[in-house]
């Protein structure tokens, strides 16, 4: 996690240095909806390279957005992402930026 003397001292600019990308924004909205698989992830999210979404997970996971849980199967091990409760905290900004995109596309587009 980032200690506090490293992050702004804007509150906004604080979420988007933890949330610095497209693609982490997009990562938190598949997690709110369950736990998922590193490819089902990869798959998921058309044109992230797997070098930006490991990157993007690791990152994630040092600033307690999501956990990452290693599942032992018949020998293969199965490693599953999820929102950590911080992570959780996350879902109203997510619902704001849906209902303002809905919005816009509804009248501008």
């Amino acid at each position: 996690m980032k200690r506090k003397e490293e992050l702004p001292d804007c509150p906004v600019a604080t979420t988007l240095t933890l949330l610095n990308s497209k693609w982490k924004l997009l990562i938190v909205r598949n997690l709110l909806v369950r736990a998922w698989r590193f490819n089902e992830l990869k798959n998921s999210l058309e044109g992230i390279s797997q070098k930006v979404l490991t990157e993007s997970l690791k990152s994630m996971e040092a600033d307690g957005i999501i956990t990452r849980t290693e599942i032992e199967i018949n020998p293969p091990k199965v490693v599953e992402y999820a929102l950590s409760p911080l992570g959780e905290t996350m879902k109203p900004i997510l619902d704001a930026m849906q209902a303002w995109g809905e919005s816009y596309k509804a009248r501008y587009a």
